[in-house]
């Protein structure tokens, strides 16, 4: 891959010129104004441990109008969005080169730092968390983070939500589609005491027919701190309901009628989804230098789901009811010593029981599908658990203000057990403790150039309550897929109020897997390699203007894979993987009244099968604008303008690939140009 070596060179390159002058080393790149200071207590921060970072703040996500909060990532770096627009299905955010099918579930997503993904590795629970209540999202990429094992193959996404301060803000939305959206935060402090509170209510006829969606979320924070700030305990919860239809995948002919329709045999899908997660915070400060951070949570996860893929004429594949039932409890353990100014020292461990159901019905063909009438078969009535045993331990040793090394270790452990119809039961399958060990290491060569390397290892298990993941008669026993990542990047600052960063990165998997537990379904991929180059700039030209871009190349290849005939898959490219990512963005404050904002971004296509024989597809570029006014001190009014150019895109899968069909792409349209008005109050 010519990116490689060209990305070496012109890192090379700017080292040659680089003055040495000792500094900080820091390498982590922030889109948006924060307002966090320095912690000398409690866990250490991400952007302090880990190389590859990027920071969004609340500035530029709290007046974003988005259908779901996965959508904010979309200004990202990087970052790749999968539109499946399926009503409550709507799709989710990558990166790393890990696609959003949801066969292969690379990315970790955390709520409040609680781990926040369903039994399948899926993003569901990102849909609870709505753009008023972010104070800031965190993206962690590689293989260097020690803090998460399950799902943290690519890396991870931290979605922090507001805690402490005294504020009222609303924001009341109408736009295309028919869009109402009201979101209400409040927050109250004083003395020990804080409380916030979070209300949203989102409805929309949807851009195709029969896609009407409406949704709430409700959230509150109660948190308590001690007269001397060394002991802080606090609850959370948020609960979440979403009604959704879906309006189908159209044909190539389909979607050349009309990219608006919903075939008749959709008539009767759609999604019944609630969502619930409680968690228990609380810190001690032992001493000046020892902390204890403790996390106990609950996330519930029940879901109703009937789809109909295809147009077939006989049999009752595609037909379905997909009924999830599904609740985690975990705990998470940090302590962390600040020995003196050269080295930290932090440990953690954490343990998560999963309790979860699956029932799959099958229908037979009518327009529409009856699902209120008894199924044909009954596919899946499954109950099995999961149980995760993992703890880490890593040092920061800074030998001297300019370097900063990071060795880490982790271990995972897994069980549990499936209970299947006709008396089936089975347990996981036995992986050992899975080892991870990590490198990272920053140094600053000067005031404005920092560079950095990391290596490290993570892992993938299989998920889902049946075969392979769990060892029924005849099955073969799997080992993990052992990830292999390193990275070289230099972050410097060419001019003030400028930040540019430059990384090369690879990950190596073993026995990778394409495994889909909704379908029943799993491929091997066999050894595969991701690689790429991130650039990225970040530059506040004016006190009136800032502006934002980023490229993204990528590939991710079978290194050694045979298909279930014997053809090797040797050099074909993981499907669902587009080779570049790409953003540009500026913010201009025109006045004291008068603010401007656009967004382009941009991915490549991908083949849609794993021979990659069908072509490509899914490519698109869109560009968004904005403006705000202010009308009071209190009171703005806004108007967004979503794909301004109304270009026409599409996710797209090809339906023989797990399901022996039509052999034919199948399409999900992207809506066209599309705009909203919306009231701001900040009190």
């Amino acid at each position: 891959m010519k990116v490689v070596s060209t990305s070496l060179a012109v890192i090379t390159a700017l080292l040659s010129t680089a003055t040495v002058k000792a500094q900080s080393a820091d390498s982590t790149i922030t889109l948006g104004g924060l307002y966090v200071t320095a912690k000398s207590s409690g866990p250490l921060r991400t952007d302090s441990i880990m190389t590859s970072v990027d920071i969004m703040g609340a500035e530029q996500v709290e007046d974003k109008n988005v259908s779901n909060s996965w959508e904010l990532l979309g200004q990202m770096p990087g970052i790749q969005l999968t539109e499946t627009g399926q009503g409550a299905e709507s799709g989710k955010a990558t990166f790393r080169a890990f696609n959003g099918e949801g066969y292969i579930n690379g990315i970790k997503v955390l709520i409040d730092g609680i781990p926040s993904n369903v039994n399948s590795g899926n993003q569901r629970f990102i849909d609870m968390v709505f753009p008023l209540d972010i104070d800031l999202i965190e993206v962690v990429r590689g293989t260097n983070d020690p803090r998460y094992g399950l799902h943290n193959i690519g890396g991870n996404i931290n979605f922090v939500t507001r805690q402490g301060g005294n504020y009222t803000d609303g924001r009341v939305t109408y736009g295309s589609f028919n869009t109402r959206e009201f979101q209400l935060a409040v927050g109250h402090e004083n003395g020990n005491f804080a409380q916030n509170y979070f209300l949203a209510k989102q409805d929309s006829d949807g851009f195709r027919d029969h896609s009407n969606s409406n949704k709430y979320s409700l959230g509150g924070k109660w948190f308590y701190t001690d007269d001397t700030d060394t002991f802080t305990a606090g609850l959370s919860a948020r609960l979440y309901h979403h009604q959704a239809q879906e309006s189908g995948f159209l044909t190539a002919q389909q979607l050349h009628a009309s990219r608006t329709q919903s075939p008749d045999k959709n008539a009767n899908d759609g999604d019944d989804r609630d969502m619930k997660q409680l968690s228990a915070d609380i810190t001690w400060q032992l001493n000046d230098d020892l902390s204890l951070s403790n996390k106990l949570y609950f996330n519930s996860y029940d879901d109703d789901r009937t789809i109909t893929f295809t147009d077939y004429p006989l049999g009752n594949a595609p037909r379905q009811r997909r009924q999830w039932n599904e609740k985690q409890t975990g705990v998470l353990s940090t302590l962390t010593w600040r020995a003196n100014d050269v080295i930290a020292l932090e440990g953690g461990i954490n343990y998560e029981h999963q309790d979860n159901e699956y029932r799959r019905y099958r229908y037979n063909f009518s327009l529409p599908t009856d699902f209120d009438a008894a199924p044909a078969r009954t596919q899946n009535d499954d109950s099995y658990t999961l149980h995760n045993l993992g703890g880490y331990a890593q040092a920061i040793i800074e030998p001297f203000d300019s370097l900063k090394i990071i060795p880490a270790w982790r271990l995972d452990r897994f069980s549990g057990s499936t209970h299947l119809p006709n008396n089936v039961n089975a347990s996981l399958q036995d992986y050992g403790w899975i080892q991870q060990p990590k490198l990272s290491v920053i140094y600053s060569i000067s005031d404005d150039v920092s560079v950095y390397a990391n290596w490290g290892r993570t892992f993938q298990v299989l998920t889902g309550s049946t075969a392979p993941a769990y060892m029924t008669a005849g099955q073969t026993r799997f080992k993990p897929s052992i990830n292999t990542g390193k990275e070289l990047g230099i972050k410097f600052s060419p001019a003030a109020n400028t930040d540019v960063r430059v990384a090369v990165w690879q990950q190596d998997a073993t026995d990778e897997v394409a495994n889909m537990p909704s379908t029943g379904t799993t491929v091997g991929l066999g050894e595969t390699r991701r690689r790429g180059l991130d650039l990225q700039i970040n530059s506040r030209l004016t006190d009136q203007l800032t502006v934002w871009a980023s490229h993204a190349m990528q590939e991710a290849k079978v290194v050694s894979a045979y298909t279930a005939g014997g053809d090797s898959l040797a050099g074909k490219e993981v499907f669902s993987t587009p080779r570049y990512i790409s953003n540009l963005g500026a913010d201009y404050q025109f006045n004291d009244r008068w603010q401007f904002g656009m967004q382009a971004r941009a991915q490549g296509d991908y083949y849609i099968d794993e021979r990659n024989e069908q072509g490509k597809y899914g490519g698109f570029a869109v560009l968004d604008a904005s403006t705000k006014y202010q009308l009071t001190d209190t009171l703005s009014l806004g108007l967004q303008l979503k794909n301004l150019t109304d270009r026409e895109y599409e996710y797209v899968w090809y339906d023989n690939f797990f399901w022996g069909g039509d052999d034919q792409p199948m399409f999900s349209p992207a809506p066209g140009r599309s705009g909203f008005v919306s009231v701001d109050m900040k009190l």
